[in-house]
């Protein structure tokens, strides 16, 4: 008992000395899981198969870098299959990055805005060269470049039918996204998706899973999913099938992929 009191102070000691390491302790997956069974009483979301979503599931992207930090190419092209489904599409998302994401969707959509940091705010100019590559020139994509927890979303106006929340993962930020888009871009058949509610297609993020459902409107909770084989979370006021979660490997079904490249110009 001594020894576990003596390390007990020892660890408040060396955080009192350094405050950020407070930060490892706070986004810890299994303070975050504690929180999410204590306030939401699951420990993942129910799942919906992909192929109830999408029947006949087929979609080509025409832009996919295939780098670090980015989709899977059965996220966007959910995102994508998504949006075919509503007749004059109005898109909108937080988290441009490279914008394969918003570029995926262009051609399908009437609508399509995104929002990222502007570039000259980004210290790392590296990743301010980053924003909107692969969208920049599209002229059926409006930019905005705005902070997303600051951002003055009833500025806007308006309505959007598909929106696609991938900026900051930490709690604070993925729970202001959720709030704020169901406050003032949601209508009534509007889906939401919520990108990195998984590591991996198996495998949710406690801490982002716990900001999804803290963010979302108490009503709508029940109609949040992980969609299957992928690393998304989504809600839709469609009466789904779900089954649960199963890290079970042995797969239940397999896609067809085509991959060509081409340099960019």
């Amino acid at each position: 008992m001594l020894k576990q009191v003596r390390k007990t102070f020892k660890a408040i000691f060396e955080i009192a000395r350094n405050p950020w390491l407070l930060n490892h302790v706070l986004a810890d997956d299994t303070v975050w899981q504690k929180y999410v069974v204590k306030h939401h009483h699951i420990k993942s979301l129910p799942v919906v198969d992909i192929n109830v979503l999408l029947p006949n599931f087929k979609e080509e992207l025409n832009t996919f870098a295939f780098l670090e930090g980015g989709s899977l190419p059965t996220d966007l092209s959910l995102i994508r299959g998504l949006c075919k489904t509503i007749p004059n599409c109005k898109y909108f998302e937080i988290g441009t990055c490279r914008g394969e994401s918003v570029v995926n969707v262009a051609d399908v959509c009437a609508e399509c805005y995104t929002m990222d940091l502007d570039p000259k705010q980004i210290a790392d100019t590296t990743e301010g060269d980053l924003v909107g590559f692969f969208s920049k020139d599209n002229k059926k994509i409006v930019q905005i470049y705005d902070n997303s927890l600051t951002f003055n979303y009833a500025g806007l106006n308006k309505k959007f039918d598909v929106i696609f929340i991938d900026g900051d993962h930490h709690y604070e930020s993925v729970k202001s996204d959720t709030a704020n888009v169901f406050k003032h871009l949601v209508h009534d058949n509007t889906i939401v998706i919520w990108h990195d509610y998984g590591y991996d297609p198996v495998t949710p993020r406690p801490e982002v899973m716990s900001a999804i459902l803290d963010g979302a409107p108490e009503q709508c909770r029940k109609n949040i999913y992980h969609v299957s084989n992928t690393m998304c979370a989504i809600y839709t006021n469609r009466k789904l099938t779900t089954m649960e979660l199963s890290a079970a490997r042995i797969p239940n079904k397999k896609f067809s992929v085509l991959v060509t490249s081409q340099p960019v110009k």
